[in-house]
């Protein structure tokens, strides 16, 4: 029988740090948070997404040396959002934050964002770039800017409560607003924080803090094309009252985007001389890579060698007929234009489908 003198109590807060492959991190985001939690009884869960590059094995020796450290590792899945939901769902914490493993997030504010749930100012405190006296100067490049504000643009047109910075992965709230909501959330793609503002009920308060955003040490950004694409799908589904599948929303944006970056290409070769047909090839050729893209998220980038090049080289064979069949629309007496948005949209069918097979096997 256990003695009273040696029961535990659980944490009074917990760090969640969804991460993929980001071994050069776990230990200095440890040491890090050693620093800026003193006095305050905590515990952090990494949830790795099975990284290839041994983060798990690195979150693990942290864990025999320090209770504190806790790790989940995900077999088979992928994404920010559900990486978040399984690691609140892991912890009995009364208070939960999220933070990135990249060390771009400031965690020196943890205990002011803690304070201030607690003093009950809020239920949920948002690390903002976008307020006075936050920076975001440690987005890597000008496409990183591009993505960045264009989805804080959007985000703040649709949101019932406007903030600032609605695309932060920095953020801390009552674990019992989170598991209230937790049935109205699509647990997909990787902004969880918009995707949970939008389900809280109005009368829920929220603040903004400011922070800096730092520069990336070690690893790279996972903000990339098909991350917007899912995010303005998740933005769909809210708007349509979850009216349809967030799966459906976003092969349908893939489809949309895939469309466009081929007629662009078309239209382009024109104005530059080239025959409609190289022009269609060209077109067709990028939106294969826009579904080698897409395959490489979704799937990983430890393929086996043959199924990856089984994947290409089918993507190839969808250039040869979407190209095929944009020359028999055009003899067929279609216009250019008409002849190459279907041949297109045919071709980005099958890369949608090819990417849903591919990634249905093992």
């Amino acid at each position: 029988m256990c003695n009273a003198e040696t029961v535990e109590h659980g944490p009074e807060l917990s760090v969640i740090v969804p991460c993929y492959n980001e071994h050069g991190n776990i230990k200095l985001l440890y040491h890090a948070l050693l620093k800026a939690l003193i006095g305050i009884d905590w515990e952090v869960i990494y949830v790795d997404d099975n990284s290839p590059d041994d983060t798990m094995h690195h979150v693990w020796e942290l864990s025999q040396k320090d209770r504190r450290v806790r790790g989940l590792m995900r077999f088979d899945r992928r994404g920010l959002s559900s990486a978040v939901i399984e690691g609140v769902l892991s912890s009995s914490a009364p208070y939960i934050a999220v933070i990135d493993g990249d060390l771009q997030h400031d965690e020196t504010k943890l205990s002011e964002m803690l304070d201030s749930v607690k003093q009950r100012h809020c239920d949920i405190v948002v690390g903002s770039r976008h307020i006075e006296g936050g920076q975001a100067t440690g987005l890597a490049n000008r496409w990183r800017h591009f993505l960045s504000n264009k989805g804080i643009w959007l985000a703040q047109r649709v949101m019932p409560k406007p903030i600032k910075d609605p695309m932060s992965g920095f953020f801390l709230f009552k674990r019992e607003i989170f598991i209230q909501q937790l049935p109205k959330l699509s647990g997909k793609g990787f902004k969880i924080l918009l995707d949970l503002l939008m389900a809280c009920p109005a009368e829920t308060k929220i603040k903004e803090i400011p922070f800096q955003f730092r520069s990336r040490n070690f690893g790279k950004s996972k903000l990339d094309l098909q991350v917007m694409i899912q995010f303005i799908g998740m933005l769909l589904q809210k708007l349509t009252k979850n009216q349809f599948p967030l799966a459906f929303l976003s092969s349908l944006g893939m489809v949309i985007c895939g469309v466009l970056i081929n007629f662009l290409c078309f239209k382009l070769g024109l104005r530059v001389k080239f025959t409609p047909m190289v022009s269609q090839f060209i077109g067709a050729l990028g939106t294969s890579y826009l579904g080698t893209i897409i395959y490489t998220h979704k799937c990983g980038l430890h393929q086996k060698k043959f199924k990856k090049l089984s994947f290409y080289a089918l993507c190839l064979v969808g250039v040869y007929f979407n190209t095929k069949l944009t020359l028999y629309l055009f003899q067929s007496g279609l216009s250019f234009n008409q002849g190459s948005l279907i041949g297109a949209g045919l071709g980005m069918i099958w890369f949608e489908w090819l990417i849903a097979y591919f990634g249905s096997i093992r």
